[in-house]
């Protein structure tokens, strides 16, 4: 800690971060331990936290991110997007298909950002907003296979007629971005993708990543 930080809105981050990082939530105990502050310091940022609805106890008393969480999180859409903008326009332009940027939304895929190719003919027509089940598509399933393989790079998946007949995907996860998981795609009109799409779109996933960090 410097003279310029607040100490107590540093533990209450703490906080927020730690139960982030759990599915079951933490008692006051658990929290004081991890914090190495005593149990009144730790009620008190609980219950400055629950009254903006970052943070809630259920009856057994652990504590759980709240869903005020969620409408910080709304706003992290458009930042994530500017910096995805780059990367996915030159994705776009290189294969001719139309790109995106997905992040996952609960038990969802959503497009947050989508750039298509200036010079083709056609192409398919993917709007930002879209969404879609985690488990079809190929934005969702390589948001899935890296959730299988946390500490290897899963590669890019491929899907035909997931979404939309006649329409081929690819796409590759974003790795190593702390607090956002998605992926960076194409999606174009094919039976079948091109072999040197799926590696250009994990080239493309990585500059994404490194934007984002």
């Amino acid at each position: 800690m410097t003279a310029e930080t607040s100490q107590t809105l540093d533990r209450g981050l703490r906080v927020l971060k730690l139960l982030a990082d759990t599915d079951h939530g933490l008692t006051v105990t658990e929290l004081s331990n991890k914090l190495g502050v005593n149990r009144t310091v730790v009620y008190r940022l609980l219950a400055t936290l629950e009254q903006h609805a970052l943070v809630r106890r259920d009856l057994g008393g652990r504590a759980r991110v709240g869903l005020g969480v969620l409408r910080l999180g709304r706003q992290v859409h458009p930042l994530v997007r500017e910096a995805a903008l780059p990367a996915l326009r030159s994705l776009a332009e290189d294969i001719g298909a139309t790109a995106h940027l997905t992040l996952v939304d609960g038990a969802e895929a959503l497009a947050v950002a989508v750039v298509e190719p200036t010079w083709t003919d056609y192409h398919v027509a993917y709007r930002a907003g879209f969404r879609h089940p985690l488990e079809r598509g190929a934005a969702g399933k390589a948001i899935l296979a890296a959730r299988r393989q946390p500490l290897e790079e899963p590669g890019y998946t491929l899907t035909h007629g997931e979404l939309e007949a006649g329409a081929s995907g690819a796409a590759a996860p974003l790795l190593g971005v702390t607090g956002v998981e998605g992926s960076v795609g194409v999606v174009m009109l094919a039976d079948a993708v091109p072999e040197r799409v799926g590696p250009r779109v994990m080239d493309a996933a990585r500059e994404v990543a490194e934007a984002l960090r």
